[in-house]
């Protein structure tokens, strides 16, 4: 494909997004339009918009790819993703409706402390920058491939372009904007997989009904795995629990997507939208290993030889398929990972400004000095994810990078331990100065028992449920560390009368 139709496309996508943020911005751009658009969200587009925003282009290339060595293992885990988002929505959601939060993190420094409440911030903050540019650098890599260096572009330009570009559509209208530019993205990002599905099928010479017959009696089609628990990463129990644990902890413990379930007018509207976004959520993964199955069988007959399966769905796309499955594929690309960026940015602006800067506290907060203050902020922001892709590209070492990608996500299992102790250990006041170190010493420990559990565990390997271990062990540094707040406030009592 030429890069001039590919870079053509890109402009015209953008500028699409563009005219989106003028027209939602135009009447309104303050702080309270950024942050939460106002409370004034329409429950449907943000459950259809919220599907671009999970699933990221790691995703759009990963899970299909992992359909010829996982099967449909990966369905285990999209149905504890279903569970955890349940729980997020009948447990999560009232308690943040009821506390009337724009961070999410504010609800800890009532329950916990400002140590605790800070550290809980930044550990999102770390979280969201290394995953959120992580995900851009993948795609990235994909467009200096096909389209920059064919102009001799250096990477850190197509980077910073990129960059721009997503902020600028988002620096005025920023939740607001994003809720309308996420839907259209995430029609996008539905419309490539099943064009994908439509023109493999077409190639293998197959109507729908046929490739959904022939996906059934192939060796890919099977879900659960129910054998070697100890040693198997795929077991049903490790996939489902770790997939329901990971949700709770990097969706409903994450600013980025509740941000868009505070922005509805009331909990009724907030419980709606997730009970939507889980129906559509499993369709469209089902789709996603389809499209792998598919991917598979097609490589096959037409002798293509694929060393990494990551490389699976590019590969076929862009260079068997044809011109217009090749623009359906970036289409799909660029939407699931603009879609995460861009949400990510607005989410690491709104929880600096509120949980560091204190704008929830201000009474000038949609001040005209305020607005410049999150201006710069957002700006900050995407140069520190200009940096970080930038450090991945240097490192430029396929293992290391993704080791960095596995130890964000293993700061969300302190999430877990924190949320877990202040809303069923009430009764406790824990040592909130030590937390930080707590938060800091779980996944340190995480770490080693992964790196040493066939060892020391008599052959277990750690899956996705890590993240309970993580959360546990937070937990339990938490409770050692913490006093009865009756006895407290008998110790200050007594501490007056001696006055």
């Amino acid at each position: 494909m030429s890069p001039g139709v590919l870079l053509s496309f890109i402009i015209g996508y953008f500028l699409v997004l563009l005219i989106i943020s003028w027209l939602t911005s135009k009447k309104s751009s303050d702080n309270d339009t950024f942050f939460v658009a106002n409370r004034n969200s329409k429950w449907y587009l943000v459950a259809f918009g919220m599907i671009g925003t999970a699933l990221s282009g790691v995703t759009f290339i990963s899970v299909p790819g992992k359909v010829g060595t996982d099967q449909f293992a990966y369905f285990q885990f999209v149905l504890g993703n279903a569970a955890g988002f349940i729980i997020i929505a009948t447990v999560l959601l009232p308690l943040y409706y009821r506390l009337k939060l724009t961070s999410i993190y504010s609800y800890i420094e009532g329950a916990l402390g400002v140590w605790s409440y800070k550290t809980a911030a930044a550990i999102f903050l770390v979280s969201r920058v290394i995953g959120s540019a992580f995900r851009l650098y993948l795609v990235v890599i994909v467009l200096q491939k096909f389209i920059f260096d064919s102009y001799h572009v250096p990477f850190a330009v197509t980077v910073l372009i990129c960059l721009a570009l997503i902020w600028s559509y988002t620096f005025k209208g920023g939740l607001k904007t994003i809720i309308i530019t996420d839907s259209l993205q995430t029609f996008f990002l539905v419309l490539s997989v099943f064009l994908s599905i439509y023109f493999i099928c077409q190639s293998l010479h197959m109507n729908i009904f046929e490739a959904a017959e022939t996906i059934k009696n192939s060796s890919y089609s099977k879900i659960f795995f129910f054998n070697d628990f100890m040693s198997s990463k795929l077991h049903l129990g490790k996939q489902f629990l770790g997939a329901m644990f990971i949700t709770i902890g990097m969706t409903g413990l994450d600013q980025d997507l509740m941000q868009k379930n505070l922005s509805l007018k009331n909990i009724k509207e907030a419980q709606k939208n997730m009970f939507s976004f889980v129906g559509v959520f499993v369709i469209i993964n089902i789709f996603f290993l389809s499209v792998g199955a598919l991917l598979y069988m097609y490589a096959a007959k037409n002798g293509i030889n694929v060393t990494k399966t990551d490389y699976l769905y590019p590969t076929i796309a862009l260079q068997y398929l044809g011109l217009v499955p090749a623009m359906i594929f970036m289409l799909g690309l660029t939407a699931a990972t603009f879609a995460t960026t861009d949400s990510a940015l607005t989410a690491l602006t709104t929880s600096f400004c509120v949980d560091f800067l204190g704008f929830n506290k201000r009474a000038d907060v949609n001040s005209k000095k305020m607005v410049a203050v999150r201006h710069w902020v957002h700006i900050a922001f995407s140069g520190l994810m200009f940096l970080t892709i930038i450090i991945f590209n240097a490192i430029n070492n396929e293992a290391v990078v993704s080791a960095i990608f596995s130890v964000a996500s293993y700061t969300y299992g302190p999430l877990l331990g924190l949320y877990s102790f202040g809303l069923f250990v009430s009764s406790r006041q824990v040592k909130d100065k030590l937390v930080p170190f707590i938060c800091i010493l779980s996944p340190a420990i995480c770490y080693f028992l992964n790196a040493e559990s066939k060892s020391i565990l008599g052959g277990y390997v750690f899956g996705n449920e890590l993240i309970i271990v993580n959360g546990l062990i937070t937990f339990i540094g938490l409770l050692a560390f913490s006093s009865s707040k009756a006895g407290e406030v008998r110790k200050v009592e007594s501490l007056e009368l001696d006055r």
